[in-house]
């Protein structure tokens, strides 16, 4: 299910124009990563995907679907949308309530949507807090329970706005790990994160976002290497390439082991 978005403009009824003849499109199965600084655009542009907002000017497109033709809980069933801060978007009483409530609404049968939430428990590892209120959680773990409620809808599209905000290295592994999921599965990932790190690990492709238009959009890797685009996006570069540049390292080394290959031959060169 691609997702089409054709010279988006988007004013917020104060006068603030948030998206300035956006163009884009993301294909089925695809994993994109929006980066920018706040106040690029980015959350109103995903929310252009699910209803939350309607285009300005230009048009959007969710398979064969305009967004405008279609209700927000229609297009529920297409995109699932996790909110940056997860007291947004929690309200039920129990934290097994809360993963049932949007299968349930997708018309789901009983057994379906206790097959759903328990696999999206799992997923998230709050299995043995189902019963759980969700404000007896802490932050943290309310952020995996709002990511357990949309994969628990299984739709196409799952949108995250900031997954990895006010996680532990824990928290960052199980995201990851349904990150790798979802992607493995077929299913179009779109994120956004300030954390480039992750990013650059994790996703496919990479979207920079400015004054609510698109700086550049391509490879994941090549996008987060270039430090003077992310400079011009007010995008801090990804540790290991700072390190790198400190070091004055030909290369842009992204993950871990690329770095120690890239300084062992630069070392031996230097000898």
């Amino acid at each position: 299910m691609n997702i089409t978005v054709s010279g988006l403009s988007f004013t917020y009824p104060g006068g603030v124009t948030a998206l300035r003849d956006v163009t884009l499109q993301i294909a089925a199965g695809e994993a994109v990563a929006i980066l920018g600084e706040n106040g690029a655009g980015k959350t109103t542009l995903v929310k252009q995907f699910n209803g939350l907002l309607r285009p300005t000017a230009g048009r959007v497109q969710v398979g064969d679907w305009d967004t405008r033709d279609h209700t927000v809980a229609q297009l529920a069933g297409r995109v699932g949308y996790m909110f940056q801060n997860p007291d947004d978007q929690l309200f039920e009483r129990t934290v097994r309530r809360e993963v049932a409530f949007g299968p349930r609404n997708l018309g789901f049968s009983e057994p379906e949507i206790a097959a759903a939430v328990a696999e999206a428990l799992q997923q998230v590892a709050l299995e043995g807090r189902a019963g759980d209120h969700p404000y007896d959680l802490h932050l943290s773990e309310r952020k995996l329970l709002a990511i357990a409620a949309i994969l628990a809808m299984r739709t196409p599209v799952v949108v995250f706005d900031e997954p990895t905000t006010g996680q532990d290295t824990r928290g960052m592994a199980r995201i990851a790990a349904i990150v790798d999921a979802l992607k493995a599965a077929g299913r179009t990932l779109v994120a956004i994160s300030h954390d480039v790190d992750f990013c650059a690990e994790h996703f496919d492709r990479a979207i920079i976002m400015a004054s609510g238009q698109i700086l550049a959009d391509g490879p994941a890797r090549a996008i987060i290497s270039q430090a003077a685009l992310l400079c011009q996006a007010d995008v801090e570069p990804p540790q290991l390439a700072r390190l790198a540049g400190a070091l004055s390292l030909p290369e842009t080394p992204l993950q871990v082991e690329e770095f120690v290959d890239a300084f062992a031959r630069w070392r031996s060169h230097a000898r």
